[in-house]
């Protein structure tokens, strides 16, 4: 009997626009959608990731192929804190998305970010598992630090989620990822910024026209190649 797969794959739509488009179009979304709550004060939070490939570099290469399907892995802390701190595994399939996360320690993620795969196997979580086979299988390794500043709008209806992300830097300064300064460098043409859309099964049409993302060019556009 074929086990059923229950996993649950989203749309993930990406376009790149100038830093004034981005201003106009979250200027419309702001009144038609609520920020996420993690934000608080600020309005926005900032994202530092630390992807992994394997000797070949395989993930990358993968992605500029649109490979299908194709997974990334990559360790991810918010606001340059490690009270919270997550591994996490994105799938690409048919055009669509899925991901699954577990929460790490700062001992496990100091291990990892030395490339050093965890002890006790048995004892970890099935994506953990998964994740130290494959560094001791296929030397998988960190390899780039990405960071960025995300404003993000949810709603409930489609589980949509509009985010809006600039100042999109990299760094190989990889192990000083837990710290609040690492040297960085822009990833993105000057004046250019990322839009995405996630949503599930549909997004509202009002959201969709106020969006007007029948007039921007869809993007490919990985933060990680």
């Amino acid at each position: 009997m074929q086990k059923q797969d229950n996993r649950k794959f989203r749309h993930e739509l990406k376009y790149i626009v100038s830093t004034t488009q981005l201003s106009l179009l979250e200027n419309r979304v702001k009144n038609l959608l609520p920020l996420d709550p993690h934000v608080k004060e600020s309005g926005k939070y900032t994202i530092r990731s630390l992807y992994f490939d394997d000797y070949y570099d395989s993930c990358a290469k993968q992605n500029v192929d649109g490979t299908d399907p194709r997974e990334k892995f990559r360790i991810r802390i918010y606001n340059h804190s490690s009270e919270r701190i997550r591994l996490e595994c994105k799938r690409k399939e048919r055009g669509k998305t899925h991901k699954t996360s577990c929460p790490l320690t700062v001992e496990q993620t100091k291990m990892l970010m030395k490339g050093e795969a965890l002890k006790d196997i048995s004892s970890l979580s099935p994506l953990l598992q998964k994740f130290t086979y494959l560094m001791l299988r296929y030397k998988y390794r960190p390899v780039v630090i990405v960071e960025y500043d995300r404003v993000p709008f949810v709603y409930k209806n489609g589980n949509v989620r509009v985010t809006f992300d600039t100042n999109i830097s990299s760094s190989t300064d990889i192990e000083h990822f837990l710290d609040k300064d690492i040297v960085k460098r822009p990833v993105m043409p000057t004046s250019k910024q990322l839009l995405e859309v996630k949503y599930d099964e549909y997004i509202p049409d009002y959201i969709y026209r106020n969006l007007q993302l029948e007039s921007l060019t869809q993007t490919a556009y990985s933060k990680y190649l």
